[in-house]
């Protein structure tokens, strides 16, 4: 009897254990994933349709999604425009989310991510700002980020920077943030069950915007962005698909081998018509691009935004609103897949000049310290009180060889099945732990003996 125990203790011993490790996934939206040069959940192609939302803008960052009461206001009006995905750019990492982003799944709404905040982003000042900034505190902050959200269905994309260049002498950047993007690309399948896109969100700068689009597609795999997107107000109403010069930009853009989208739209230097959503989901552009984030949500000082939020916290929807929300429900997306582009190659890398200050390919190497997280994972986000990272931690000591920080395993591609508690993830279980749980489970078994 004595040795049924112990078995009995054993099997007991072992459930919990890996029952700890395993991670969080939920939500009853289906992930979505990128093919050829668009993103398609399940069988169907998927458009952005969203708007950008951070309340209080960044000058007040703060974590919308930790709000449950705006946030359950706002979902209101979400479902009213018609939208399928929220842009937040700024989010505690230190805290659970979990309420949130369910509210956010049940009412079909998908989130676009970025993986910084003000406190903890590359330092774009001048080179040596960039190479200190580039450290493991900072990676640690990007991949506790990852690890909180990795886990929900309707995680839909990462950012791994904003607008970092910003005109044609800080071009220098961008070997800084595609390291980001390969580091997070890499984290992601180390430590997840599934994979997530990851990619830039660009400043439509005249001068380089090109080239930051072949950049970010060119060399190998690892170092390769998911997907390209821009922050374009070039569309000031009166105007249409030609006058705007869209039509050139779809043109440019045709051969372009990873998804495309609008990371910000929505001029107001006159009365926003928004007769760029009947062009954005035409077949006109849907071949090439998958959709875009309106800017902004919330009225703040500069000017944009569809709702006012008053005094009391009660939400006053202006005309840009109404307007959007009619040029929403009239525009439907086009049947079929869009005449999306299945397979295609990487770019070549765009040649040094006046206008792109990039001399070499080769990346930076990840810092040391920041390799470790790779198998140990990150561990508790610093949230956003934290000391922040621009001068702290250890930085990058050499290139990296191309292909090299090529992850050591392959995510399943499965998220949840249908999501919820109790949903079934496969999981690789790393041989520390299972080191951890044998030793525990001799442990109980002297003690029961």
């Amino acid at each position: 009897m004595r040795s049924l125990a112990a078995l009995s203790m054993l099997g007991a011993s072992v459930a919990p254990a890996l029952g700890a490790i395993i991670p969080r996934q939920q939500g009853s939206l289906p992930p979505v994933e990128v093919r050829g040069n668009a993103f398609f959940a399940g069988d169907d192609r998927f458009y952005i349709r969203g708007v950008a939302y951070q309340p209080g803008g960044a000058a007040d960052a703060k974590d919308p999604i930790l709000d449950i009461d705006g946030l359950k206001r706002d979902i209101e009006n979400f479902k009213s425009l018609g939208i399928n995905t929220i842009r937040v750019y700024t989010i505690d990492n230190s805290q659970n989310h979990d309420e949130g982003m369910q509210l956010l799944d049940e009412a079909g709404i998908y989130l676009a991510l970025d993986a910084n905040t003000p406190k903890y982003s590359l330092n774009r000042e001048n080179e040596d700002t960039l190479h200190r900034s580039y450290n493991d505190v900072y990676l640690q902050s990007v991949f506790a980020t990852v690890d909180a959200f990795a886990g929900y269905n309707n995680l839909l994309l990462f950012f791994s920077g904003n607008e970092v260049i910003n005109a044609k002498n800080n071009t220098g950047a961008a070997t800084y943030i595609k390291a980001v993007t390969r580091d997070m690309k890499t984290y992601i399948a180390n430590q997840h069950s599934r994979t997530i896109p990851v990619g830039y969100s660009a400043a439509d700068v005249a001068e380089n915007i090109e080239q930051q689009a072949l950049f970010f597609n060119c060399g190998t795999d690892d170092e390769r962005s998911d997907f390209f997107a821009f922050n374009d107000y070039s569309w000031c109403d009166p105007s249409s698909f030609t006058e705007s010069g869209w039509d050139q930009k779809v043109e440019t853009y045709a051969n372009y081998s990873k998804p495309i989208f609008l990371s910000e739209f929505g001029c107001i230097t006159n009365t926003r018509e928004w007769g760029e959503i009947e062009a954005l989901y035409s077949t006109d552009m849907t071949g090439v691009y998958s959709g875009g984030l309106v800017y902004e949500y919330t009225v703040e000082p500069n000017g944009y935004g569809l709702v006012t939020v008053n005094s009391n916290g009660d939400i006053e929807p202006n005309d840009d609103f109404d307007r959007l929300k009619a040029a929403y429900a009239a525009t439907r997306n086009p049947s079929g897949n869009g005449g999306f582009r299945e397979n295609g190659v990487a770019s070549e890398c765009p040649a040094e000049s006046e206008e792109w200050e990039v001399s070499s390919t080769l990346l930076p190497s990840i810092p040391e310290k920041a390799q470790a997280f790779m198998e140990d994972g990150a561990g508790t986000g610093p949230g956003l009180d934290g000391d922040g990272s621009h001068f702290a931690g250890e930085e990058s000591t050499s290139t990296a060889t191309p292909g090299a920080n090529a992850p050591t395993r392959s995510p399943s591609g499965q998220a949840a099945n249908g999501g919820g508690e109790g949903a079934g993830v496969s999981v690789e279980v790393p041989m520390r732990f299972l080191g951890m749980i044998a030793a525990s489970v001799v442990f109980g078994v002297v003690l029961v003996l």
